[in-house]
């Protein structure tokens, strides 16, 4: 007998096109997901995972909805998902029922994995535990004992999927996240599917439990490690001892370059480089014992004698420009 499960994860699916594609995005996400389901038939999969992310918000148009919930009903294998972020009003789960994604579920296109509620998968004599976590707003703050660890009951393999910043090393001070290391020795599932974290991470062993993820399955961004990626899913087959994996790049998804375009990233760290030479000169000019812009406006009006409506327009475009700045 054989048991074999598909990951994938953040299709992000809208009806417009991100800034910084080139192609038809919604044309693009539907051809992978035809593609993916043409793999699930291929390998024979009992179930198809999706970690979450499914919509780019969570209240997409009917017309949009409507064409891919369509592909996602006629996949070979019952596709288990969880909540992303994007899938929940204000990141809490506990909207999902107000949600496409929780419409999607009633209607049967999706059998949702609910926190603390073990789902079991059975092909002969094996057995697979499947648990999820949504993304929710104190994950990765708080105990990640919570949301990443689990027990392994009544089975021979567990798999648990999370919608969170599970990382082998942290990318930025200032973005919540969990370190596999802080887990894996916590949980007692042999396999922690993640999403969420786009660019994915390399595969972790960590005794004999797997920590993955493929990365999203739409690049939604011009980074320069887009530029390079492939997006992929992952097929675990559970009828070897031990449990064997690999993952698949789409053949859909085109090189970076022919579907990504950063004239826009290049432009702003263009301006990004303008306006901090601009600080400096000011700077620079006068006796400015302070960082902040605003305070060497209200001290260059003073001084000058300016008008309080001409102080103000700086201040409003300088308002602007740092408003850019951090998007």
């Amino acid at each position: 007998m054989t048991l074999k499960l598909l990951f994938l994860t953040d299709t992000h699916i809208r009806g417009n096109t991100p800034r910084g594609r080139t192609d038809n995005f919604p044309e693009t996400v539907a051809n992978k997901l035809k593609e993916v389901a043409g793999l699930a038939e291929e390998h024979g999969v009992d179930a198809i995972i999706h970690g979450g992310d499914l919509f780019d918000s969570p209240g997409p148009s009917l017309a949009v909805s409507r064409q891919f919930l369509s592909i996602f009903s006629k996949m070979p294998a019952p596709v288990y998902i969880i909540a992303g972020n994007h899938d929940l009003f204000g990141q809490n789960p506990a909207t999902i029922h107000r949600t496409m994604l929780g419409l999607a579920v009633e209607l049967g296109c999706f059998h949702l994995l609910d926190p603390g509620v073990p789902c079991y998968l059975r092909s002969g004599n094996i057995v697979i535990q499947l648990t999820g976590q949504h993304f929710h707003y104190d994950i990765d703050k708080r105990n990640p004992e919570l949301d990443y660890a689990v027990s392994s009951l009544s089975c021979d393999a567990a798999v648990h999927v999370v919608h969170g910043m599970l990382l082998e090393r942290p990318f930025h001070p200032d973005v919540a996240h969990t370190l596999i290391e802080s887990i894996a020795d916590k949980t007692e599932a042999d396999f922690t599917l993640s999403g969420h974290a786009h660019l994915g991470f390399r595969d972790i062993k960590w005794g004999e439990k797997y920590f993955i993820n493929p990365g999203a399955l739409v690049r939604t961004s011009a980074l320069k490690e887009e530029m390079k990626r492939i997006p992929s899913i992952v097929i675990i087959d559970f009828s070897k001892t031990p449990p064997q994996y690999k993952k698949i790049p789409l053949e859909s998804a085109l090189p970076g370059s022919q579907v990504l375009n950063r004239d826009h990233i290049e432009q702003l760290e263009f301006q990004k480089e303008k306006f901090s030479l601009f600080v400096q000169g000011i700077q620079s000019s006068g006796d400015y014992q302070i960082t902040g812009l605003e305070e060497i406006i209200n001290i260059i009006a003073s001084r000058d004698g300016l008008q309080k409506e001409i102080k103000e327009e700086a201040l409003r475009k300088l308002a602007l420009v740092q408003e850019e700045f951090t998007e």
